[in-house]
């Protein structure tokens, strides 16, 4: 069987990938989030933990050993370096469960949910790229009432993605998520017809 077509899909935070991904997996679609794979790997008694922990100190982790990731970004967002840190120590243990789980894939097409697609510059490694667009402002609205972040802290970790611009740069496709949960159905349900379509034409199935 050929390999499936790889979507990624990114967006800066807060930006509404999560709901984008859920939608597409209500459809059927094989969904692998980079997210959780990374939680995976910091979960207690992972290597990747043991180095963050090497790296940052054992403050990060909270009284039952697991990683305090409000700390952790806390600390990294404020510094280049340290996040530059972090990247190089989860980046290519992501990226090697990434290409695992899209290995066990049959569908015609498989997302794949990477939030630093352009910051990680991986483009390259996928067939397509789905931005899921609103403005910072939005964003950051969102992530102060999701997070609880203060304005500053918001702003901080919106600095330190890939501008709105950049990420508009290597899309091939844009869902905007300025209006309502219905409105993202829709435009979901319609790149899913064009990417069944596209990995039909690639001799996928």
């Amino acid at each position: 069987m050929a390999a499936p077509l790889r979507i990624a899909l990114t967006g800066g935070i807060a930006s509404g990938k999560s709901a984008v991904a859920a939608a597409f997996a209500r459809l059927g679609v094989p969904v692998v989030d980079t997210d959780r794979l990374a939680r995976e790997l910091v979960e207690p008694g992972q290597p990747a933990l043991d180095a963050v922990v090497a790296e940052f100190g054992a403050d990060i982790l909270g009284p039952d050993g697991q990683l305090d990731r409000r700390r952790l970004r806390t600390l990294v967002f404020a510094d280049d370096a340290r996040r530059r840190r972090l990247e190089a120590i989860l980046h290519p243990a992501i990226r090697a469960a990434t290409a695992s789980a899209l290995a066990a894939v049959s569908a015609p097409y498989a997302l794949v949910a990477i939030p630093l697609l352009v910051e990680s510059g991986q483009r390259q490694a996928y067939d397509r790229v789905l931005v899921v667009d609103c403005p910072p402002e939005t964003q950051l609205a969102r992530l102060l009432a999701r997070d609880g972040e203060t304005v500053e802290g918001g702003r901080a970790i919106l600095a330190a993605q890939a501008t709105r611009e950049a990420r508009r740069a290597v899309a091939d496709d844009v869902i905007a998520n300025t209006g309502s949960l219905a409105d993202l159905e829709t435009a979901v349900t319609q790149l899913h017809g064009r990417y069944l379509a596209l990995a039909g034409a690639a001799g996928r199935r």
